[in-house]
């Protein structure tokens, strides 16, 4: 085995001159193999035809030849139908087929009428040549007649007796200039003719889109934003599934349009009954609710099906594409400063319906529950209500709200009691503040029985965020649980109580809650309510337990809408909602009233009250520095996202900069004290040195305050 050894240092020894240099001939690498003419073409001529313009140009080929094809079916049809009875036969199958037998036998006496007119045509046709020819022969003697007395009057006033044949000629000459422009215009009309007449077809299909879905344009296929038409409400019946039902339609020809109720304008979109053929319940069309949706090319939640009084009928209410996503505008509240509530004969203007008119909710002597996920706008719907009936200046506000963040913050200077805070000790005041509704209610109850004629003040109890009520775990001194859903629970028992009697005397609970299930929402708790309102919702069985089963099987749905996407629907279960005849809730969109305005609406109530000192209940936990705190949490960094403020904060101390801290609270800090987050590259931040100018003007002021 040989080595080859590298050398490092230049050789001194002169190079053999007998060696020989061996050098490699390394070959070319083979050529590529010549693809065949044969192959190339094939794929070319498979790209070519693959291509989306040659799919394009192909259906459009297909779509006008069938749009000819399909009208020259149309037109016979129709003129089939104007000669026959068939109409009549289709129209008394629709109706057998749907059970109505009355309308069967309108439609068979009608049948009847069109034979006899028909038949009646028929006889006088073998008396009309006769009568055609004699009204033929009298005419053209008439008019002989005529044209030879005005040639006579014209001979006598020119003197020539050869004028009395001048009419005559003049009439013959004309006749044989139209013989003869007819002689000339026939050739091109007899070669055009048929064209025109393709056209015409052409144009039938084209308007009734007669061809495959795969062969319409685009935006005819997808059907985005099409009208709401009798036949496309039956054919996404008849497509269901529900064998029943399409073999009923099937049995009606093209006279299943029978089913349907006048198509109505309802709001941003159309309302139609449909009665449904003997053999299909209403529930399973219900049951179809995405199916039937998309047959009419919509989404899900811009479908509505309930059940209206009449018997085997469904009540469908279709939006136009895209009009839910559309904000509904600001709350009157808002918009008008001089607007006024009152208790006993006004309705709160909480929103619009799905028709578009004004949902206005009563609450007089009604106990309220508002239920959903959380995040969903349960809090501002809620808040709404209480700050319309804030501006009747009777009504008196009892509020625990067990979230703690500041939402019903407004209300201190109207509520009586303001209680904030998601603590056990929290739960605790809000229990005792019911219990002291009960002990009110027990005394008014006791004074109008010895003066009937007594009139007390509203009093409204609310608790936001009452599931931490029923599962608090807190058991009192006398071993009463303040939770749960037992006889010994003394948050349940005292809602109880304030339901049985409460509204008599004028004392009302006002509940909201999240998430229910039968322990944080015990069953005779939410069915004390007098009007029941559900945002979205996990599950059927949810629903039924914010509504009710009544409401869920007519057809309220809140577990169908779209969580996060429809925040602040509401479907409301209440007799003090108008609600359409036959329905047994309502799909409401409230208007959502921000803080700011929510803040204004407060003072005008506070200015029509005298000064009302609110007994507050606020959970601050330890007292802290939050913008020292703040200032820690950067330390060292030029400027820093607000979102990992934020997280810094939590870990600083998870109790105080709970999930009560966002980027508004942020921001209103520094702004306390002349500074606020900036952007940075399009993400908010907070700068070092804007909160140490913040510290520096706090202590400023400070200093500048203990000086005065």
């Amino acid at each position: 085995m040989s080595e080859n050894v590298v050398r490092l240092h230049k050789a001194t020894d002169p190079p053999d001159s007998t060696a020989v240099t061996t050098l490699t001939v390394v070959p070319d690498a083979p050529t590529t193999r010549p693809v065949p003419l044969w192959v190339r073409s094939g794929r070319a001529v498979k790209t070519a035809v693959t291509h989306e313009r040659t799919r394009s140009a192909g259906r459009a080929v297909a779509r006008h030849g069938l749009y000819t094809f399909n009208g020259g079916r149309i037109v016979a049809r129709r003129a089939w139908d104007g000669r026959t009875g068939s109409r009549y036969e289709r129209m008394i199958r629709a109706a057998e087929a749907a059970g109505n037998l009355e309308a069967a036998e309108e439609w068979e006496e009608r049948l009847q009428r069109f034979r006899a007119a028909r038949h009646h045509r028929r006889m006088d046709l073998l008396h009309s040549p006769v009568d055609a020819a004699k009204g033929v022969a009298v005419g053209a003697g008439m008019s002989v007649g005529v044209l030879v007395a005005l040639g006579v009057v014209l001979a006598i006033s020119t003197g020539e007796v050869g004028d009395v044949v001048t009419p005559l000629s003049a009439t013959i000459d004309f006749i044989a200039l139209l013989i003869r422009i007819v002689q000339i215009v026939w050739g091109p009309a007899v070669t055009i003719g048929p064209f025109l007449a393709l056209l015409a077809l052409w144009s039938v299909g084209r308007k009734q889109h007669a061809a495959p879905q795969w062969a319409l344009p685009a935006n005819v296929r997808s059907g985005e934003g099409e009208p709401i038409t009798p036949s496309i409400v039956v054919k996404a019946l008849r497509d269901l599934g529900i064998a029943p039902l399409k073999n009923a339609i099937k049995e009606m020809g093209d006279a299943g349009a029978s089913m349907l109720g006048p198509i109505t304008i309802a709001g941003c979109g159309v309302e139609v009954d449909v009665t449904l053929p003997s053999g299909v319940s209403t529930n399973e069309v219900q049951n179809k609710r995405r199916k039937l949706a998309e047959n009419l090319t919509r989404h899900e939640h811009e479908v509505f099906i309930t059940i209206p009084q009449a018997a085997r009928t469904v009540r469908l209410w279709i939006a136009d594409s895209g009009a839910l996503d559309e904000p509904i505008g600001p709350s009157p509240l808002v918009t008008d400063e001089t607007m006024t509530a009152n208790y006993k004969t006004g309705k709160a203007p909480w929103g619009q319906d799905l028709r578009g008119d004004a949902a206005e909710l009563s609450v007089y002597q009604r106990h309220l529950l508002v239920t959903g996920l959380s995040n969903q706008g349960k809090t501002a719907a809620l808040r709404a209500l209480a700050l319309w009936l804030a501006l009747d200046r009777t009504v008196q506000f009892w509020i625990a709200d067990l979230k703690g963040i500041g939402d019903w913050a407004m209300f201190d200077g109207i509520a009586q009691v303001l209680i904030e805070g998601p603590s056990d000790d929290h739960v605790i005041q809000a229990t005792e503040m019911v219990e002291d509704a009960v002990e009110e209610m027990n005394r008014r109850i006791e004074e109008r029985r010895q003066d009937p004629t007594v009139v007390f003040e509203p009093l409204i109890v609310v608790v936001d965020e009452a599931q931490l009520a029923f599962m608090c775990p807190v058991v009192g001194e006398d071993r009463r649980p303040y939770g749960g859903s037992k006889a010994t629970s003394r948050y349940f028992m005292a809602v109880r109580k304030v339901h049985n009697q409460g509204r008599a005397v004028d004392v009302l609970m006002w509940q909201g809650t999240q998430d229910p299930t039968d322990q944080n929402l015990p069953k005779l708790v939410r069915e004390g309510a007098h009007t029941r309102a559900s945002l979205v919702l996990g599950t059927e069985s949810q629903a039924r337990m914010a509504l009710g089963d009544k409401a869920v099987d007519g057809g309220a749905a809140p577990h169908l809408l779209r969580q996060g996407l429809d925040k602040g629907t509401l479907v409301v279960a209440s007799d003090g909602i108008a609600i359409p005849a036959g329905q047994s809730s309502i799909t409401v969109r409230t208007h959502f009233i921000d803080d700011e305005p929510a803040a204004g609406i407060a003072a005008r109530a506070k200015a029509l009250r005298d000064g009302v000192t609110t007994l507050r209940v606020v959970d601050q936990g330890e007292e802290r520095d939050a913008l020292a705190d703040v200032a820690a949490v950067i330390g060292d960094e030029a400027r820093l996202r607000t979102n990992e403020v934020l997280k810094r904060l939590h870990a600083l101390d998870p109790k105080v900069y709970g999930d009560q801290w966002t980027n508004d609270r942020l921001k209103a800090l520094l702004e306390e004290h002349g500074e606020e987050p900036k952007k940075s590259h399009g993400v908010m931040v907070v700068h070092r040195d804007h909160v140490a100018r913040a510290l520096a003007n706090r202590d400023a002021d400070g200093s500048a305050s203990a000086a005065q």
